[in-house]
């Protein structure tokens, strides 16, 4: 009886090991090997969630002293586009702004959130217009578009 279990449990072993060794890349043989090359897998690992960590804390910290202006992310959705717009800082005016700019490319607001409170929000869904539909926008030129008026409200607003 314990001989059956003893084998049992070298074959769970051998199976766990196998997969250690794939998981890890490791083209190594024996289990101590293999051991060691997941050890070693694990620390590279963990140096680059260190550097991911990092790269996010930079650019974080490099986005809201460097570069105050908001960040802008424009999508394809069925009705048109869905448009966001982001600021960790309040921004006066900048609504009027944006919706000038879709106004200006034929964009009829059809939902819309926004938040002016602490932050600026803004999460909008935006058709073309039916008789100027032919002119066929794409996500890009409304993203730039919103980035423009963004520029140019940052302009106005710098005293």
């Amino acid at each position: 009886m314990v001989s059956r279990e003893h084998k049992r449990a070298a074959a769970i072993l051998h199976e766990k090991l196998h997969l250690l060794r794939s998981i890890t890349n490791s083209h190594a043989l024996n289990r101590t090997s293999i051991i060691v090359d997941a050890s070693k897998y694990i620390v590279e690992l963990k140096q680059k969630v260190e550097r991911l960590n990092q790269d996010m804390a930079d650019i974080a910290q490099t986005s809201t002293h460097q570069n105050p202006l908001p960040m802008v992310a424009v999508e394809n959705i069925e009705k048109g586009f869905l448009i966001n717009v982001f600021s960790e800082k309040s921004c006066p005016g900048l609504l009027v702004s944006v919706l000038e700019t879709f106004e200006e490319l034929g964009l009829n607001v059809l939902e819309a959130r926004v938040s002016c409170a602490d932050s600026f929000r803004l999460q909008a869904v935006g058709g073309e217009n039916e008789e100027e539909a032919g002119e066929g926008i794409d996500a890009q030129s409304v993203k730039q578009a919103v980035l423009l008026a963004i520029k140019n409200w940052t302009e106005t607003n710098q005293d």
